[in-house]
């Protein structure tokens, strides 16, 4: 069952940066220092987003370290609270397009990160279904989806996606 996102989640979850965040974080903890050589941001900017994470639970800081230089650092893991979190408009109008956005840019950037030979597959179109198909179409695929993270091999290759359906204009 999703949980639906509150208003501070989708806020935090609204921005591009704090999706890289979380994706980097998956596989291993970063830390700030890390994340912000990574994401080629200043560190205080890079905190800020980290910051907002932690607080929203969708980062947890783990046991403070000793690092190559001898300084004591915490890195950070996604808790994948994301992961069947339901992104619906709270009390603000807007918010969840603003996540969706903030998702597209995040998928976007990592593409471009990974080259010009990165793409795996990609398809895009249009269809014109009726309320129960769409919540039929996005339930399929949340079942394949889940079927292959099952499968998932630590020898594999890492790979991203990006589920989305979006409302159309009528005019189009």
């Amino acid at each position: 069952m999703e949980a639906i996102a509150t208003t501070e989640e989708l806020k935090a979850l609204g921005h591009p940066i704090r999706w890289r965040i979380l994706r980097l974080c998956l596989d291993r903890a970063l830390t700030n220092q890390e994340l912000s050589a990574r994401l080629e941001l200043a560190p205080a900017t890079t905190l800020r987003h980290v910051r907002a994470l932690v607080k929203t639970g969708f980062l947890a800081a783990e046991e403070v370290r000793t690092g190559e230089r001898g300084a004591l650092e915490r890195p950070y893991r996604a808790t994948q609270r994301t992961w069947g979190l339901s992104i619906l408009d709270a009390d603000e109008p807007g918010l969840s397009q603003q996540v969706d956005l903030a998702m597209l840019g995040a998928h976007r950037a990592e593409v471009v990160a990974a080259g010009p030979d990165a793409g795996r597959g990609v398809s895009r179109g249009v269809l014109r279904l009726r309320p129960e198909r769409v919540d039929e179409l996005n339930r399929r695929i949340r079942e394949v989806i889940a079927e292959f993270a099952d499968d998932d091999a630590d020898d594999g290759e890492p790979l991203s996606y990006l589920w989305s359906v979006a409302a159309r204009p009528k005019d189009s």
